[in-house]
């Protein structure tokens, strides 16, 4: 849909506005961006004819913001400062991009980041900006390109690339399988469980596929991954852990299987990404390289 013009001022319009609005004075607005004070004066009368809007009260030498003015200059400050950082990034990677991605904390800093050196060795242009996100959002709303999901292909308004399934089994601390030492699910279902907030139906589905009914399952419960194999490192319970994340811990002995039933989860780790960014040069070649990077 096309904007009409009077809704898009010039940025030296909406500069002039913004550095008067700081400054508190065109004279002063004037000498920052070299122009007369007359310049300043001009551009800013000529956006208030273009908006409909007095953005200034003038009183003799001084000015003031008006309500108009005072809403007006987040969201214009906001808007050049990221015009300045879109420009900032082109000249700096005039080849390549900046993509922006949501990362699930686990998987980002165990799996994901170990293996970026060989994605900007191949991509030398491009730069990634990571954020943590657990759950799915509304990219509309975030100034996201793409983001790491776990779960079903099936969030709103995206494209997704497979990454890779995952195996979960039960772990804990050597010293708290020598004192609990269950010989099958429902034994383990009396000890105490800790529970991941994001995945709340995950130790049912572990005791349904062992075909064992627990009316009641309770223990800990937290929000990452990091935190809960902790916790059962540290003798309070059993987590139902991903073995790939866990390698280290399960290579070294913190973490043992608790019993020996581990199980595929019903979800996958999918790449996703608004459809409107689906062909953006960043984003394409870092679905390439994850995509094949997973599979091997």
């Amino acid at each position: 849909m096309q904007v009409q013009r009077r809704f898009l001022p010039s940025t030296s319009l909406l500069s002039a506005f913004e550095a008067s609005a700081r400054l508190l004075s065109f004279t002063k607005a004037a000498q920052e961006l070299s122009l007369t004070q007359s310049a300043i004066s001009r551009k800013i009368k000529t956006l208030e004819a273009q908006l409909g809007v007095t953005l200034f009260s003038r009183d003799k030498q001084k000015i003031a913001l008006t309500q108009a003015g005072e809403s007006y200059l987040p969201d214009i400050r906001k808007a050049l400062k990221l015009i300045a950082a879109a420009s900032m990034t082109l000249r700096v990677n005039p080849d390549g991009g900046t993509l922006d991605l949501a990362i699930l904390p686990t998987f980002g800093a165990r799996w994901l980041a170990p293996q970026m050196a060989g994605f900007l060795a191949g991509n030398p242009g491009i730069t990634i900006n990571f954020t943590t996100r657990l759950k799915p959002f509304d990219f509309s709303m975030e100034q996201l390109d793409a983001a790491i999901h776990f779960g079903q292909p099936d969030w709103p308004g995206t494209g997704a690339a497979f990454l890779m399934n995952e195996t979960v089994l039960p772990a804990c601390s050597p010293a708290f399988l020598q004192k609990h030492r269950p010989k099958d699910a429902a034994a383990l279902g009396r000890a105490p469980l800790i529970h991941l907030s994001s995945r709340p139906g995950a130790w049912a589905y572990w005791f349904r596929a062992h075909d064992t009914a627990i009316e009641n399952i309770t223990g800990m419960v937290f929000d990452q991954f990091e935190t809960a194999a902790q916790a059962a490192k540290h003798g309070l319970g059993v987590a139902l852990l991903p073995e790939f994340l866990m390698r280290r811990e399960l290579a070294n002995g913190e973490l043992i299987p608790a019993i020996n039933l581990p199980i595929q989860s019903p979800d996958a780790y999918y790449l996703v990404w608004p459809r409107r960014r689906a062909n953006y040069p960043p984003l394409a070649a870092f679905r390439t390289w994850i995509t094949s990077l997973a599979a091997a």
